[in-house]
């Protein structure tokens, strides 16, 4: 099986002595494990960084057996955010969500632009408050939409507007951006609780259920603001 594609690079472990193993979200083949071999030459690691676009050409000798990779950069993200640590951060984790959530070798467009539009939010003065709705957005495309406004109910409270969303055991705030889109948040601990809320459904409604562990990268994420 022989095909070429673009795709964004979502993982990679070392593989022998200079070799990787390299997880691939492509464009029209989903997402695709292989090896590139000569990954860790200085001819080609530098532009293997978590986030970069490449062109890929995928060649393998049965369905059952790992295929390799020869590839070549399209876009090198990741190093236009060297010195933000935050931003870095958010990029390894949008690609570890990517990687746990989606199955392999099923193409999915919708996700891959998803990928795509991560690099025109960084460069928004309101990345951060974007990207919570990127993975709402992630989650909604893979069939976990948390459609917060039928959830959700409202109140006034000293003349200002809540929302919160109530079960038997307890009544949860959501924050008010979640629902009003077009609210500018200058807070940050507002945005991070709007991010943890996602976490918080994520673990509970998919992660959990299906015995998978909470990315650690996610975590580091949230604390790099901290």
């Amino acid at each position: 099986m022989n095909w070429s594609d673009e795709s964004f690079l979502i993982s990679k472990n070392r593989y022998g002595e200079n070799s990787l193993i390299a997880e691939l979200y492509s464009k029209d083949h989903g997402k695709i494990s292989g090896i590139i071999f000569g990954g860790t030459s200085k001819k080609i690691k530098n532009y293997l960084q978590i986030g970069n676009k490449l062109h890929v050409n995928y060649s393998s000798k049965n369905e059952n057996r790992i295929g390799y990779f020869k590839i070549e950069i399209l876009n090198a993200y990741s190093p236009l955010y060297f010195d933000h640590k935050q931003k870095l951060s958010c990029i390894t984790t949008a690609t570890n969500l990517i990687k746990i959530l989606t199955a392999d070798s099923q193409a999915n467009n919708k996700v891959y632009d998803l990928i795509n539009s991560l690099f025109l939010i960084l460069k928004d003065e309101d990345w951060l408050k974007r990207y919570i709705f990127w993975e709402l957005e992630l989650l909604k495309l893979l069939g976990y939409d948390l459609e917060l406004e039928n959830l959700v109910e409202k109140d006034i409270v000293e003349n200002e507007t809540v929302y919160y969303a109530s079960s038997s055991s307890e009544k949860k705030y959501v924050p008010n951006f979640l629902i009003e889109k077009d609210l500018k948040v200058d807070d940050v601990k507002t945005l991070l609780s709007g991010l943890k809320l996602v976490g918080d459904y994520l673990d509970k409604t998919i992660l959990k259920p299906n015995n998978l562990n909470y990315p650690n990268s996610r975590l580091l994420f949230i604390n790099s603001f901290k």
